[in-house]
């Protein structure tokens, strides 16, 4: 005969009570995080400490310029008459063609690799597009002033012919009709330089694409083929809009690195110191391209200026660089909540 103790029961009254669980982190973990969390503040601190720099520096400037700064195109700071409307409006613009170039570059590579490419050949496009990444500016540089310029003016030379009824594919002192009018008029131009810059910011911006693709739902990729889908269907309903947080995100932290390069389009630009909407057109600057150009030469308010138009770029391509970044934390916090 079995014999089976008796199963108590709660007195009247009384509530279950949950077990308190004690997590209890170990040395490695603690350090881990401890390493984590300064390495962000101080990230945060340099962060502050260049904005506050800037601040100080370019202060005088500021304090000369006042709203004219933001107004005004020439830049003659030792007579009191600079500002940054024409620099600023050649980095937007140069930002913006190198983005109208690198988003579907990067998108296409990006969908290439995750959804069609073999396993090996997805292994040396990866490598070979990471390494992209690591190509000095100069040598972007280079390639675009000796190289690309001799082989593209025939492009903007054909996109001013046939699209100059849109304002900035006009060009000013071109000639269609004529064969042998000079190709002078179309060098050293926005579209060159946002070309050049857009095979710079490809790679950061087909990394994050690819990441993000690579993180669809294998659930609804299943689903989307056994009810017939192609792979281009896949793609389209689900891949694509899985990844738009991604996309939208690595277009902008690709705008964010196109608005600061300095060199390689230093070294393309012929430098115009007036708004120059007309991106095929000889002559454009850009706030970096500035500060490389006058750094040498700057008086000391001079040199305030340079620092002031510095602050400018630095605010810019902070708030984009942070957009970015949310959107795509955002998407990925989605990834992992829909997988």
């Amino acid at each position: 005969m079995t014999i089976t103790a008796p199963v108590p029961t709660p007195a009247p009254g009384a509530q279950d009570q949950p077990r308190p669980i004690k997590r209890s982190a170990g040395l490695p973990d603690q350090l881990f995080r401890g390493l984590a969390r300064g390495s962000g503040g101080v990230v945060l601190v340099i962060m502050l400490l260049v904005g506050t720099f800037l601040g100080y520096r370019a202060w005088e400037a500021l304090r000369v310029a006042k709203g004219s700064f933001i107004t005004t195109s020439a830049w003659e700071p030792d007579s009191h008459h600079f500002g940054i409307a024409a620099v600023l409006t050649g980095t937007v613009l140069i930002g913006l063609v190198a983005i109208a170039f690198a988003l579907p570059l990067a998108m296409g590579t990006a969908l290439y690799i995750t959804e069609y490419a073999p396993r090996r050949v997805r292994r040396t496009m990866v490598s070979l597009i990471d390494l992209m990444a690591a190509v000095p500016s100069v040598v972007y540089g280079l390639w675009g002033a000796f190289f690309l310029q001799a082989h593209i003016v025939g492009l903007s030379r054909w996109i001013s012919t046939y699209f100059s009824w849109i304002p900035i594919f006009k060009v000013n002192g071109a000639d269609p009709g004529d064969p042998l009018a000079p190709m002078t008029v179309y060098t050293s131009s926005t579209f060159i330089a946002g070309v050049v810059v857009a095979l710079m910011v490809t790679p950061i911006a087909c990394s994050v694409m690819r990441e993000t693709f690579f993180q669809a739902p294998v659930g609804e990729r299943e689903g989307a083929y056994a009810l017939g889908a192609t792979r281009w269907g896949v793609i389209k309903t689900v891949v694509l809009p899985f990844g738009r947080g991604g996309i939208i995100g690595g277009t902008m932290l690709g705008l964010g690195r196109a608005l600061g390069e300095t060199i390689a389009v230093y070294m393309i630009i012929s430098p115009a110191f007036v708004i120059q909407p007309r991106i095929l057109e000889n002559g454009t600057n850009s706030v970096s391209s500035l500060i490389a150009l006058r750094y040498g030469s700057a008086s000391d308010f001079g040199m305030s200026a340079l620092m002031a138009a510095g602050l400018a770029l630095f605010l810019m391509t902070l708030v984009v660089n942070f957009v970015a970044s949310s959107i795509v934390a955002r998407s990925r916090s989605g990834a992992g909540t829909e997988a």
